[in-house]
């Protein structure tokens, strides 16, 4: 196990730097940064000026192995809009985004995973067909038309919660829901079809034939195995809502890091957007690493240990 996670670890080293080697090129063919950072009227030599003084000059090689060089010393860079350490504001913002994003997982989870099975277990039932068109219905909802309906009923008609901002669990409440509704969707029809599948295995059938309850077949026998596909999935959602949930920051003012890298982005904060994008790739590398972890406990056959 130890010489496994090891070795995974040393992989996010390639892929921390593929991800650095990427984003650098691709967010230097936007544009020049100074000239946002200086005023219309300002002459050619001051251009040239903050340019040198930055480091914009020289080739595009000799920057990203400065960036590279200072990174393997913990230094991202410094932000051009806020003058401040790239890295430390991204952990400012970090946790909001992780905030939202495990509020909205725990919800969706915590009623998908119910609605699966007993739409599973209840095949062809009324309760199946309403639950599998409430969920497609959930999927085909924008979350930026569902975060505004969310705020214009239950904030501006009810009063219940506030319209944005963070700080209070009722502030969490409406964005939480409106992220994770369609996650709720989707997580509701994956637990659905695998324990379909499951409960068509030889194994539950022999479970059944030898007398045990119902509730102890479904939830010793078919759920654990069910569990496997459900955590992938979950795991690879997590990663993405953390920095990719800036539709939901937007409509809530919330203070997470996607609506800091798009406001980075249109700004050309090249440190920032260069600093964000290599945080959120090690973020959802070790989540996944964590996800793979979780498989032995689910499933003792699973094993990392030796050459297997």
């Amino acid at each position: 196990m130890a010489r496994y996670i090891l070795k995974r670890l040393w992989h996010t080293v390639y892929v921390a730097v593929g991800i650095s080697l990427i984003s650098f090129f691709f967010i230097h063919l936007s544009g020049d940064p100074v000239l946002l950072m200086l005023p219309p009227d300002a002459s050619k030599e001051e251009v040239e000026t903050l340019r040198e003084q930055l480091g914009f000059n020289d080739p595009l090689a000799v920057q990203y192995l400065r960036f590279a060089g200072h990174a393997l010393r913990g230094d991202l860079g410094v932000s051009l809009v806020h003058r401040v350490p790239a890295l430390d504001l991204i952990f400012e913002r970090l946790p909001a985004s992780l905030e939202l994003a495990g509020a909205a997982m725990l919800f969706a989870l915590a009623v998908a995973v119910p609605l699966g099975i007993l739409a599973a277990v209840r095949r062809g039932s009324l309760l199946d067909l309403g639950s599998m068109l409430a969920a497609l219905f959930g999927l085909s909802m924008p979350h930026f038309w569902l975060g505004i309906m969310l705020v214009l009923l239950f904030s501006v008609h009810l009063g219940w919660f506030p319209t944005s901002g963070r700080g209070s669990f009722a502030q969490l409440v409406l964005p939480a829901l409106a992220l994770g509704l369609s996650l709720l969707a989707m997580f509701a029809r994956l637990t659905r079809s695998v324990m379909l599948e499951v409960l068509g295995q030889d194994y539950v059938r022999t479970a059944r034939a030898k007398g045990l309850r119902e509730r102890l077949v479904i939830g010793k026998h078919a759920l654990k195995n069910a569990l496997i596909p459900l955590v992938t999935v979950a795991g690879m959602q997590f990663g993405f809502l953390i920095g990719g949930t800036v539709i939901i920051e937007t409509v809530f003012a919330w203070p997470g890091v996607g609506r800091l890298v798009v406001q980075a982005i249109f700004s050309r904060d090249y440190p920032l957007v260069q600093a964000a994008v290599l945080v959120l790739a090690v973020l959802f590398v070790l989540i996944n690493l964590l996800v793979d972890l979780l498989y032995v406990l689910l499933d003792p056959q699973i094993s990392y240990g030796g050459g297997s």
